[in-house]
């Protein structure tokens, strides 16, 4: 029973060092597949050309807007595509997107292309750009403010409800959800549109050299085909993604040669473990297909 004991010890011992020796291995494969994923042409180092997508209702969404700020600093980035393809977004969100995209703009060469649709707080999302580009099809403009609240107090009558509202003042239910607009709180809020309106049409004048009175006349909440937006200054140029590639070649010096890589938003672990998952699929393609890359990761074994 003694000696039975001991050759379980010794065969327990040889399969936990078995183990240690695999967990090693696999601990100095993943450090080389992260290395690789970071280091490879168009990775975290390399030059490239940054592209922030601007897709669907656009709201104050705080880790878009650090990830694109990062962009100012990173000098690895030598210009900025934003692609936008949105209907608009709340106020705050598109506010928020607009300065940071032109805190941007005030380092790095940036253009914006409009894809399907850049209506609304899409458009205000381009006004940054030193060139938009869209395409004839492409529905932009829609420059206003929409302020719209639900009212069921006709409903809760039927219903036999009866509300009680205690306010501190008249306009503090206003918009109420259970009684119509009182005048009063039909102008003031009308007054805070109206602002948000005057704000929004100082930015598309400033950003597109136009008289404000000019952008009024066109800010009645209409929407414009690219082609009704290029005759009216509000985009430069027909377009997507690789003309607007050409003009920052031709412009501002920025080879078409440069990778484009998406500006992703997340937590450094996130965006790390994204690239090493990438950098794995493509040293696994370079092993399979025996391409010396792959080969210099490991000690003792050159390239042929």
């Amino acid at each position: 029973m003694a000696l039975g004991l001991e050759t379980d010890l010794i065969l327990d011992r040889r399969r936990l060092k078995r183990r240690l020796v695999f967990w090693r291995v696999l601990g100095v494969l993943a450090v080389a597949l992260l290395a690789l994923a970071l280091l490879r042409p168009g990775g975290a180092v390399g030059r490239h050309v940054a592209r922030v997508n601007v897709t669907g209702i656009i709201t104050d969404d705080r880790k878009q807007l650090d990830a694109i700020n990062a962009l100012a600093r990173d000098g690895s980035v030598a210009a900025v595509i934003v692609s936008i393809d949105s209907p608009g977004g709340s106020v705050s969100g598109s506010e928020a997107l607009y300065d940071t995209l032109s805190r941007v703009a005030a380092k790095k060469p940036v253009v914006a292309v409009m894809r399907g649709t850049a209506a609304s707080a899409g458009y205000m999302a381009a006004l940054p750009a030193t060139r938009i580009f869209a395409r004839e099809g492409t529905l932009t403009g829609s420059i206003g403010v929409l302020l719209e609240t639900p009212e069921i107090g006709g409903l809760l009558a039927k219903l036999g409800i009866d509300p009680i509202v205690l306010k501190s003042g008249p306009l503090k239910d206003q918009p109420s959800l259970t009684a119509p607009l009182t005048p009063e709180g039909k102008a003031y809020l009308q007054g805070l549109v109206n602002d948000l309106f005057d704000q929004f049409v100082g930015r598309v004048a400033t950003a597109r050299h136009l008289d404000p009175a000019r952008v009024r006349e066109l800010a009645d909440g209409r929407a414009y085909t690219g082609r009704q937006a290029l005759a009216l200054g509000l985009v430069d140029q027909y377009g997507g993604e690789p003309e607007a590639r050409d003009w920052l070649a031709s412009e501002r010096r920025v080879p078409t040669s440069l990778p484009v890589r998406d500006v992703r938003s997340g937590s450094f672990l996130d965006r790390t473990m994204d690239s090493a998952a990438t950098g794995l699929s493509h040293a696994l393609l370079d092993i399979l297909t025996a391409r010396p890359s792959a080969l210099a990761l490991w000690p003792g074994v050159s390239p042929q």
